[in-house]
């Protein structure tokens, strides 16, 4: 399959806290990729060092055999990494196809809209992750489980290969989750390449096949899920108890 992305000893410090400290992996072409810590394990800050929101102190991001370290966020888009956040964002007060067909002006999208036009390559998204019903309302009046999908949804507009999803379970009710599940595993099997990021545990460990731990922003094992729920330090700063998963 080939490396995607790969991050080599990336550092961010901010003043004397230390979020990201030394870290180094790599994400192969079309995986599944879950990473997992407790709160302040430096999770979001990761993410938000390969999406340019952040620059590091140190160390070097390669994406698609690119050096990208500390490119801005609208240049890493168009290069075909995209993201969502763990606060839902958008713009309140257009529907939800113009949501989406404002991701679909990127370079990246364009050139998928202009075959078959920026409003129908976005209905086209729409229907994917389960929104075209909804296309004409705004999404202030949405459900949070609908806002949600809009995340996902723009975030495919801008024609992505990388997909960064940050929490996309959190504040879902079951059957919001169920659904949120579903739509990235279709991704998934469309051969988006995805890094996701969870607190809702049992869910994200149930659907990836590899996982990447860290703690107190330092690498700390990758592997199965199971090898990964195992480790012993994982257990005692993530979960605080001394079993693995069930």
């Amino acid at each position: 399959m080939g490396t995607i992305l790969e991050v080599k000893n990336l550092t961010k410090k901010f003043g004397g806290l230390t979020a990201v400290n030394d870290i180094s992996f790599e994400i192969r072409r079309g995986e599944f990729l879950g990473l997992i810590g407790p709160n302040g394990a430096g999770k979001t800050t990761l993410f938000n060092l390969i999406f340019g929101s952040e620059k590091p102190s140190s160390g070097r991001i390669r994406f698609d055999g690119k050096d990208i370290t500390g490119l801005k966020p609208y240049q890493i888009v168009n290069l075909g990494i995209a993201r969502t956040f763990q606060i839902v964002r958008s713009f309140k007060y257009l529907t939800i196809l113009d949501n989406v067909a404002v991701s679909c002006l990127s370079p990246r999208g364009k050139k998928v809209a202009s075959q078959y036009g920026t409003e129908e390559y976005a209905s086209t998204i729409l229907a994917m992750t389960g929104l075209v019903d909804k296309a004409r309302i705004p999404p202030i009046v949405l459900p949070h489980g609908d806002l949600r999908k809009l995340q996902i949804a723009k975030s495919l507009g801008a024609n992505p290969q990388l997909l960064l999803l940050d929490e996309p379970f959190s504040g879902l009710t079951h059957d919001e989750s169920q659904a949120i599940q579903e739509l990235i595993r279709k991704l998934r099997d469309d051969g988006v390449t995805i890094f996701m990021t969870g607190h809702v545990l049992r869910e994200l460990m149930h659907m990836v096949p590899r996982v990447i731990a860290m703690v107190q922003g330092k690498y700390v094992c990758e592997g199965s899920p199971k090898e990964v729920a195992n480790n012993k330090i994982v257990l005692e700063a993530y979960l605080g108890r001394g079993e693995g998963f069930a």
